[in-house]
């Protein structure tokens, strides 16, 4: 990852071997730095001047331009031509697959100037360990072509590329009116079969409700990355968002990093969009009763801070006839979502048997009524 410092100079973060100057890259089974060329180890961050806490920064100050210079960092990105995403590579490296696709890209590298990360979540899982994670995932899946789960286990490395996101804190305390249902039952005569008979009739009996709920919003998660589907990240939760530790480039040898595409002001509306459905939810359980409808809520926000972070997830990008598929396996548990082919000829096999077991199911019950 590079960064601008004052002087304006674009400067590379190398982390070479004490023995033998090799580059040194994080390892996620050790939890240090290692060396693959001579063996040698170093603590992470020893070089780096990380904050021993994760300070968050105020949003209304972000959103003026007025946090201060020292929280802005200028990287070199290279942009997909296919899916668009924005990945940080070393200077060195001139031509590469997007992580996120596998297209083929010829790095014309630009600079890309934004928030720099507050904190990140470093990778717990090693490259095998996530293939691991993701052949087992492949091996449950019904109707997937068998060839499949053989590519993956043969193909090409999967690649740890830490994931944008923002949090948000925010201290809400919100106003209600609505209805509180309660349900009540009365008894009515009814005709079956002829008879007259009792039974009870649920009604419900509305009165006005109203109040006032506080919560306070504690690192409300929003993705900031355009290159996933949202529904795989999200299936990738929970994060274990406790044991962040602050930002130090050191976490990212040997990983890249993609840059926020998601602004700040755009990721807060989503946050909101959260903090809301929460909120309605705190409603309903302060007016009670059986059933509630709300009418008007009124919320005030105040306190509001943000963090721009990073998250660890392996990802796999694969042709397989002519079409690729997404595999994405979260860094730290080893939880799995992605896309999956389907295998026209099980799914046919499938039917057949189910038609043939339905025949014979048919055939007996035709059999046994017959025998009465």
């Amino acid at each position: 990852m590079d960064d601008r410092p004052a002087n304006g100079v674009l400067e590379e973060h190398r982390f070479p071997c004490d023995q033998c100057g090799a580059d040194m890259r994080y390892d996620p089974v050790r939890h240090e730095m290692h060396c693959d060329h001579c063996g040698a180890t170093q603590a992470v961050g020893e070089r780096d001047d990380a904050a021993s806490a994760i300070r968050e920064l105020d949003f209304r100050a972000a959103v003026e331009e007025r946090l201060p210079q020292a929280e802005m960092e200028e990287t070199r990105v290279v942009t997909c031509p296919n899916c668009g995403a924005e990945t940080e590579l070393n200077p060195a490296v001139h031509a590469a697959e997007c992580p996120f696709c596998a297209t083929p890209v010829v790095t014309d590298t630009g600079i890309s100037r934004h928030i720099k990360p507050r904190g990140l979540l470093p990778f717990a899982l090693d490259e095998a360990q996530a293939r691991k994670a993701m052949i087992d995932w492949l091996g449950r899946l019904w109707f997937a072509p068998n060839g499949l789960q053989q590519y993956a286990r043969k193909g090409r490395a999967m690649a740890g590329v830490y994931v944008p996101y923002w949090t948000f804190d925010a201290d809400t305390k919100s106003s209600y009116s609505g209805m509180r249902g309660d349900d009540y039952y009365e008894t009515r005569t009814v005709m079956r079969d002829g008879k007259r008979q009792q039974v009870q009739v649920r009604k419900t009996r509305w009165r006005p409700a109203s109040g006032r709920v506080a919560r306070f919003f504690d690192d409300v998660l929003v993705l900031a990355s355009k290159a996933l589907p949202r529904k795989y990240t999200d299936g990738l939760q929970p994060w274990d968002l406790g044991a962040m530790v602050p930002y130090s480039p050191s976490y990212l040898a040997g990983f890249r990093a993609e840059a926020y595409q998601v602004g700040l002001e755009d990721a807060y509306d989503d946050a909101r969009d959260q903090m809301d459905r929460i909120i309605l939810r705190d409603i309903k359980f302060d007016i009670g009763g059986d059933h509630q409808r709300v009418t008007t809520v009124d919320t005030a926000i105040k306190d509001v801070t943000f963090k721009h972070i990073l998250l660890p997830i392996w990802v796999a990008a694969y042709k397989y006839r002519g079409k690729t598929y997404r595999f994405v396996v979260n860094g730290r548990s080893g939880r799995v979502q992605g896309e999956r082919p389907w295998s026209g000829w099980k799914i046919a096999f499938a039917v057949a048997v189910g038609l043939i077991i339905a025949g014979v199911i048919g055939y007996i019950a035709a059999q046994n009524q017959g025998g009465y």
